[in-house]
């Protein structure tokens, strides 16, 4: 199991450059997981001890708000990553994850990972480092359909 998961890892743009050492620490903290279309992966404020690789499927990231209900604030893809808040305390959701339709996955534990980084600072620094642009990608479209929902209309 875990060479296939290796095997995963080395396939994702996220995990590009690491070392066979580096991808075989992090598989030993991953496992393949399954949900199905309109399954919740978690909620706003629910622990977040994990996070994903989508290996197949589509998941929505949003916002449940009354009265509007959900409001989606992004979709996930094959080979993006799901889940950031494993990184850092209180280690809770910030938002609620929806699969759109079937979606494969393989899962990390954030214990497990947070773990072997204070055992291997240069991989946590490495990790973080990359985490660090997953996040500011995000920002950055998010600040565009920002500018594009209160925009003047010009």
């Amino acid at each position: 199991m875990r060479k296939e998961l290796d095997e995963i890892l080395e396939g994702v743009a996220f995990f590009a450059g690491m070392g066979e050492e580096e991808i075989a620490l992090i598989a030993g903290c991953g496992r393949n997981v399954r949900f199905g279309a309109g399954e919740t992966i978690f909620r706003q404020g629910d622990a977040a001890d994990v996070f994903y690789v989508v290996r197949q499927g589509s998941v929505a990231v949003g916002h449940f708000a009354p009265p509007r209900g959900e409001l989606v604030i992004e979709t996930i893809e094959v080979g993006e990553l799901l889940g950031w808040s494993w990184l850092f305390p209180p280690y809770r959701s910030h938002f609620d994850a929806r699969a759109l339709t079937t979606v494969r996955a393989t899962q990390f534990d954030g214990a497990c990972l947070r773990g072997k980084c204070e055992d291997d600072p240069a991989l946590g620094y490495d990790l973080m480092s990359r985490f660090a642009q997953v996040l500011i990608e995000r920002l950055q479209w998010t600040r565009l359909r920002l500018l594009d929902v209160y925009g003047d209309g010009r």
